[in-house]
Formats: structure tokens, C-alpha cells, sequence
């Protein structure tokens, strides 16, 4: 599992006018630490480090130390907010973890293989993913950097359930924790046949069709004599 650690300030000022300041100003994204037994502690980050981190995919989904001006907290990110038309981050929030603890996270799905799918390579089909992250529960010490797929031996038309996942030993999928209600057995990925070949064949049968019509009514017009 991969380390991730970023330095952090205590955030004395409140309120949406102290946020603006602090991005503007400083260059820094306010943000909160919460859970456990400890009180929410207001903090800001540098919005380059944090950015950089944040083009880590591992990061959405590993343990972060927070070094909060000589205290390290322990982490894992579970918010982060942006801009709708900047490139800004405008604000964070991290959860402490318990390392005897099971956290919930979404972990970024890997389809390996996909150049060497018996639908793709065999039968000329296309994939298709429903779902690219899948929430998960695990202890700290189990979290996976991503869950790979491997999708070699998936055909045409058939379609790859998060139960036919191999998950990693001490992690469970958080939608089959409920049971075996099947409306949690969310599709994954799916191979189908590729658009414009379904198009080509549709004409074909449109001609069938009308080529059947007509022999019918001169079936009917012999009949009538």
C-alpha cells in the first residue's frame, strides 16, 4: 500500500468569506478532519501538494498522513469539492481511521486483458462498463490500491456481475453485504455486438420483411381466383 502525506495548518477564521480569502490569497484549500473521538479540527492545505496528490488515483482510496503543524493524523479522503469552471479545489474532507476498524471506500476498477477478450479478439464485440469504481469494506491494512478485472475469457453477450469479482482476501463488496437480494448484483461490464455491425444487419431484415409481405399477397390473390 502505497504512503501518502501532506502538511496541514490549523484554520482559526470561519465562514465563507475566510474560504474565499484563504484560496485567493494563499493559495490554500480549507478543510476538516472528523471521526473517531476526537472534536473536528479545521485545516488548510496547500493547494498545489494537495493537487498533485489528488492526480494519484491510489490517493482517492489509501491511508494519508496529515502532518497538522506536529501532530500527524491518520486519514483517508472522503470529500473533495471543486470549482464548476475552474481548475480550483475548493475544499476537503478527511476521516480519521482506526486501523482495528473496517472503513467504506470506492476503489478504482482495472480492466485488464480487454485486447485479449475471447468477445473482443473472437467474435469482433465491443465492452462496455457500467461501473468503473466499486465501494468497498475492508480494515485499513487491507485497502487495495485498485481491484483488477481480468476480462480474457468473457464472450459475446455476456455480462460481468460484481459477484463474478475476485476481491482481494479481507475485502468485501459493500452492495452484497446486503444480501442476496440480486438488485445488488450490479452489472460491470458487458460485450455486445458494435453498433454500426447491428445497423448494417437491420436493412437486410427490413428487405426479408417486405419480400415475405408481398409473397403473402400473392398468395391471397391466387387464392381469390
Amino acid at each position: 500500500m502505497s504512503d501518502f502525506e501532506l502538511n496541514a495548518k490549523i484554520r482559526e477564521d470561519k465562514g465563507k468569506g475566510a474560504s474565499r480569502r484563504l484560496r485567493r490569497l494563499a493559495h490554500e484549500v480549507p478543510a476538516i478532519i472528523y471521526g473517531g473521538k476526537k472534536d473536528p479540527v479545521m485545516i488548510s492545505l496547500s493547494h498545489k501538494d494537495f493537487a498533485h496528490s489528488l492526480s494519484n488515483e491510489a490517493f482517492y482510496s489509501h491511508i494519508v498522513t496529515l502532518n497538522v503543524e506536529g501532530k500527524s493524523e491518520d486519514v483517508i479522503l472522503k470529500d473533495v469539492q471543486r470549482h464548476p469552471h475552474k481548475p480550483f479545489i475548493t475544499h476537503a474532507d478527511f476521516y480519521r481511521i482506526d486501523k482495528n476498524q473496517k472503513l467504506t471506500v470506492k476503489a478504482p476498477l482495472h480492466f485488464i486483458n480487454e485486447d485479449q477478450c475471447y468477445g473482443v479478439k473472437m467474435e469482433g464485440g465491443v465492452i462496455t462498463h457500467s461501473i468503473t469504481e466499486l465501494e468497498i469494506s475492508c480494515l485499513p491494512a487491507d485497502l487495495p490500491e485498485y481491484i483488477a478485472i481480468d476480462m480474457t475469457d468473457l464472450k459475446m453477450d455476456e455480462i460481468l456481475h460484481i459477484s463474478d469479482i475476485k476481491l482481494p482476501e479481507g475485502v468485501e463488496s459493500v452492495a452484497l453485504s446486503h444480501g442476496d437480494d440480486h438488485d445488488h448484483d450490479l452489472p460491470v461490464a458487458a460485450i455486445h455486438m458494435p453498433r454500426a455491425a447491428l445497423e448494417e444487419e437491420e436493412p437486410v431484415e427490413a428487405e426479408d420483411d417486405a419480400a415475405d409481405t408481398e409473397a403473402e399477397g400473392d398468395t391471397e390473390g391466387e387464392d381469390e381466383d
